[in-house]
């Protein structure tokens, strides 16, 4: 079977409920059925981004957003941030800056190994964050000058993640508003 396109797979996709990623050249069905706690967790997210980015050049998305992580092969975080031109016929940012990842206990190790690698690999991305749904706990991936990463635990309500590539700051207390009790 030949892998298929770009093109093809957001043609296909379009007419299906279900989310589907394009890894190797084939569409992979994605994990559906998180809980209200991961789905509240990303709506903070996209909530504070949205707030903080009004007015300036960079937007955030939803995982019904994609991201390129290679040539042919489109992922889907929680959410992200595309600071390119926006074209609103496209389904991949442009310029993606960053990516969040809400871990889920049955994906926990493919976002924190495989999936993370991947984004390390794009030209654009300055930042990839983890976050726990369960616990205010974030790692904070940000691109040194050249190609290294520089890895950063931010722990508790009191904890900020700083995304110096927007100039953005995000409280944890605000991104698990209502999340934890």
């Amino acid at each position: 079977m030949k892998p298929w396109t770009l093109a093809a797979f957001f043609e296909w996709q379009q007419g299906l409920e279900d989310r589907f990623e394009l890894v190797d050249g084939f569409p992979l069905k994605m994990m559906t059925g998180a809980s209200r706690r991961h789905d509240m967790v990303v709506m903070n997210i996209l909530g504070e981004l949205r707030n903080r980015l009004r007015g300036k050049p960079c937007v955030p998305f939803t995982a019904d957003g994609a991201v390129e992580t290679r040539p042919g092969q489109i992922r889907r975080p929680d959410v992200g941030v595309d600071c390119g031109p926006t074209d609103p016929n496209s389904f991949v940012a442009s310029e993606p800056r960053i990516v969040f990842e809400v871990l889920l206990p049955s994906t926990r190790d493919f976002d924190r190994l495989r999936k993370i690698e991947e984004y390390k690999t794009m030209p654009f991305l300055r930042h990839i964050v983890l976050m726990e749904q369960d616990q205010p706990v974030a790692i904070l991936w940000s691109r040194l000058t050249g190609a290294g990463w520089d890895e950063t635990r931010i722990e508790g309500l009191d904890g900020v993640i700083s995304l110096a590539a927007i100039g953005v700051e995000l409280p944890l207390h605000e991104l698990y508003d209502r999340v934890l009790t």
